[in-house]
C-alpha cells in the first residue's frame, strides 16, 4: 500500500484594490508598481531557499542564517513563443554554526526542497556562499 504524501496548503485574496492577504494573517502587502508578480516570484524562491535551509539545516543540528539575492530574466521563449522567465539567478550569503562536514549535500538538499523552485519550468542557477567561502 503507497503511503499518502503529506499535502501542504497556502491560500491568498486580493480585494478590489490587489491588495492581498495571506490565510495566515499578517500585514496586507498593497499593490506596488515596485513589486511586479514577477519581482514577487524572486523573492518567494529567495525566501523558499532560505526556509529550506533552515529546515535542513536544524535537522543536521546546525543553525543557520543568512540572505538572498534573486534576479531574473523574462523573454519569448523559443520553445513554445511564451514569455516567461528564460533565466533566474540565485545567490545565497549564509552562516551556518557548526559547518557541517556534508554542505554540498545540505546544500543539494535545500534547492532539491524548495518548493517554489520545485514548482519551475526552469533550474535556477545558484551560488552559495557558506561561512564566508563560495562553495563550488
Amino acid at each position: 500500500m503507497q503511503e499518502r504524501a503529506r499535502v501542504f496548503s497556502y491560500a491568498v485574496t486580493l480585494d478590489r484594490d490587489w491588495a492581498a492577504r495571506s490565510d495566515k494573517g499578517g500585514s496586507p502587502l498593497p499593490r506596488e508598481e515596485a513589486w511586479s508578480p514577477e519581482h514577487l516570484l524572486l523573492a518567494a524562491l529567495a525566501r523558499c531557499l532560505l526556509t529550506s535551509l533552515e529546515y535542513h539545516a536544524k535537522r543536521g543540528g546546525t543553525t543557520a542564517e543568512g540572505s538572498a539575492a534573486a534576479r531574473g530574466s523574462v523573454t519569448r521563449r523559443e520553445s513554445d513563443g511564451r514569455y516567461a522567465f528564460v533565466e533566474i539567478d540565485a545567490e545565497l550569503d549564509v552562516t551556518l554554526d557548526p559547518a557541517p562536514s556534508d554542505i554540498r549535500e545540505l546544500l543539494a538538499r535545500t534547492e532539491r526542497d524548495c518548493f517554489v523552485s520545485a514548482s519551475l519550468n526552469l533550474t535556477p542557477s545558484y551560488v552559495w556562499t557558506v561561512n564566508g567561502q563560495e562553495v563550488a
